[in-house]
């Protein structure tokens, strides 16, 4: 019988003990979650509405196409004033003009427009300077001495524009990048991703474009470059329309005036103004 007095002793007082220790585990935990609503409620960030209703029109291909690191980036730039919807060239129209309401901005209409890489060159066609034998990416070969190819605005050939499209429009062939237009969505991503600055958009409806990027004189293009442009002018004196001039040794379209008679597809003897 005393033993199980004993018993019932130690019982009892097991149980008192195991009640005080969750008492304590009770008010740490409670201490706890007051400390992380307090603390919640002092760092709370803000959400900013006009911010989430432009997200929610964007694209949101995060591509980078438009300067900023993300979709978000961008929103929150449009609403502080500081960006332009013209530097997205993904989101749709209807939804410019969505956010241009949102916004109180006038939407200015704009011409759709596709990327194209001013180079022909590549492997056949572009002389390399030296064997670069470093990290495959243009980026990497851009900081040896310029990169490896004799002109200094060749395309590198390394695919650094194809890795980053989100559309998959682009393919390096022959050592020289290419854009599948009817993929492109004229994001910008590629052009920002280009060390060499040789990709750049052009309006949709542009017949021709000039695959080459040199501004050297004619003879030491010659040197550099098979298919190079020699700046000899002949495309812009054929222009029935007078939509080419030569600047920097390089014909530069006026789109407005061209009306696609490839007269100077014809003449070029180079060959690097190509149809698209």
């Amino acid at each position: 019988m005393n033993l199980l007095v004993q018993l019932g002793e130690i019982t009892a007082e097991t149980w008192i003990t195991v009640a005080i220790v969750a008492g304590i585990f009770a008010g740490v935990a409670l201490i706890i979650v007051l400390s992380i609503l307090f603390v919640g409620k002092v760092f709370k960030v803000d959400v900013d509405e006009t911010v989430t209703k432009i997200m929610e029109n964007l694209a949101g291909a995060n591509c980078g196409g438009c300067g900023c690191s993300g979709c978000s980036g961008f929103a929150q730039k449009l609403a502080c004033g500081e960006g332009n919807l013209s530097a997205c060239h993904v989101t749709s129209p209807e939804n410019k003009a969505e956010i241009a309401k949102l916004l109180g901005v006038e939407l200015k209409e704009e011409e759709p427009t596709v990327a194209i890489v001013k180079c022909n060159g590549g492997k056949e066609n572009a002389k390399d300077e030296f064997a670069y034998m470093g990290n495959p990416t243009c980026a990497a070969a851009n900081t040896l001495m310029g990169g490896y190819k004799a002109c200094k605005t060749a395309c590198l050939g390394c695919g650094d524009c194809a890795e980053i499209c989100p559309e998959h429009a682009i393919s390096v062939e022959g050592g020289v990048s290419k854009v599948d237009p009817d993929k492109c969505v004229s994001c910008g991503a590629c052009i920002s991703a280009c060390p060499k600055g040789i990709i750049e958009r052009i309006p949709v409806s542009a017949p021709v474009y000039v695959a080459c990027s040199s501004k050297c004189k004619g003879k030491e293009t010659m040197g550099n470059c098979k298919v190079g442009c020699i700046a000899c002018g002949l495309c812009a004196k054929n222009c029935p329309n007078g939509a080419i001039t030569m600047q920097d040794n390089l014909p530069v379209f006026d789109y407005s005036k061209c009306n696609g008679c490839l007269t100077c597809v014809a003449k070029c003897p180079r060959k690097i103004i190509l149809k698209r």
